[in-house]
């Protein structure tokens, strides 16, 4: 890792934020919450996070995808305020994992995920968003394209601070092609205000509890608790450190539950560990957690300022669709990274059968019902990989 300076980790800490903004604020667009109300639950549930884990763990909390059609879903019949009483079920889910881990410690992990079960997690953590920097690109694959293009120039042929900072250079390039292009729309800029609490500052009120929607969310919070599992490791990869062992899986689920109940008192969508940024700490190679510190703190003073946050969202799709593709694609490198650093023996039967289970399931779009509850993506592909590895005999 990277020895940097207090100006370097700064700028790198606004590139990280770069990376997380977009899909930070299409949750909340998507689900009828408030933007500048998710960078601001996004930015102190990330400090509530760290200093959970004792500031060892470099990793953002944003927006939640998996909660989308849960949302939309509860808020019809329950409304939003009841809906986001429902959350707080989010955060038991994860209290209760972190004490199960915290109670059976490091025998349970080894035994539920070994390497041959974490490699094909984090395979597919990166190849399951490959289809959302594709939608996300295609729009204008110009765009895109020059974005791309550019990201890998600075990242091969920078120098110094230049090189750390390809995700800002692919932006800021693509962002100007699109202006010359004229597609930018500067509308909601000049409408936007200097200055805008977030609504849930500005109006707060406590969710109205109600346990229909409690009870309706908690299994929803399965599949994303699995998935945090799958992060922890993917992050430990990257950062060349256990964090597993230290400061410990239980102290990253209780972080990310309590940051998860911290979003539901100030109506923000639940938060996730996002693998956008593990994938710019990947290419940057800067994993520093003081770096996600600054990135969460400035989420923090983008969420008051109205004309700034309007500018980010300003930025087409497809420029972020060309600097994903680059990302999400390094994070799948890391899990193959962690089969062959593992040693994982492929000519096992029981081995490849695991893994490849693993991957079709996630990749095809497997989807498992239980009534009204479901169950699918990487929260089922992690379910099946360690059932896999649980039920099947074990070479002699």
């Amino acid at each position: 890792m990277q020895s940097l300076s207090p100006i370097h980790k700064t700028i790198v800490g606004i590139q990280f934020l770069f990376v997380a903004f977009g899909s930070t604020v299409l949750v909340p667009l998507l689900v009828g919450l408030d933007p500048a109300t998710a960078l601001f639950t996004a930015g102190i549930g990330t400090l509530i996070f760290h200093m959970v884990t004792k500031g060892k763990v470099p990793i953002f909390l944003g927006s939640s995808f998996a909660f989308i059609a849960p949302i939309i879903s509860a808020s019809k019949q329950w409304g939003m305020s009841g809906t986001l009483a429902g959350l707080i079920g989010v955060a038991l889910v994860y209290f209760i994992m972190s004490a199960l881990i915290k109670w059976q410690g490091q025998k349970l992990l080894a035994r539920l995920f070994p390497p041959v079960v974490i490699a094909p997690i984090i395979i597919l953590i990166g190849l399951s968003l490959a289809p959302t920097a594709i939608d996300m690109a295609k729009g204008n694959w110009t765009l895109a394209i020059i974005s791309l293009a550019t990201a890998i120039i600075v990242l091969t042929f920078g120098r110094g601070m230049l090189k750390l900072l390809p995700v800002i250079c692919g932006i800021i390039v693509g962002y100007i092609t699109a202006i010359i292009m004229g597609v930018v729309d500067f509308s909601a800029v000049e409408a936007a205000p200097w200055f805008a609490l977030p609504s849930s500052i500005a109006h707060f009120q406590l969710p109205q509890f109600a346990w229909e929607p409690f009870l309706f969310m908690i299994p929803v919070a399965i599949a994303p608790v699995i998935e945090h599992i799958g992060d922890i490791y993917v992050v430990s990869a990257v950062a060349e450190k256990d964090f597993v062992k230290s400061p410990g899986l239980h102290r990253t689920m209780l972080g990310d539950g309590l940051a998860c109940l911290f979003a539901a008192f100030f109506a923000g969508p639940p938060v996730t560990t996002y693998s956008e940024v593990t994938g710019a700490m990947q290419i940057t190679r800067v994993s520093h957690p003081q770096v996600i510190r600054i990135a969460a703190i400035t989420a923090l003073l983008i969420s008051v300022a109205g004309k700034l946050t309007a500018l980010l969202q300003s930025i087409p799709t497809p420029v972020l669709g060309g600097i994903m593709i680059m990302l999400f694609g390094s994070i799948a490198a890391v899990g193959i990274q962690n089969l062959i650093q593992s040693k994982a023996n492929l000519n096992e039967t029981r081995n490849t059968i695991i893994i490849g289970v693993t991957l079709t399931a996630g990749i095809g779009g497997a989807v498992v019902y239980f009534g009204t509850f479901s169950i699918s993506g990487i929260g089922l592909s992690a379910l099946i990989a360690v059932l896999l590895n649980l039920i099947l005999p074990k070479t002699k």
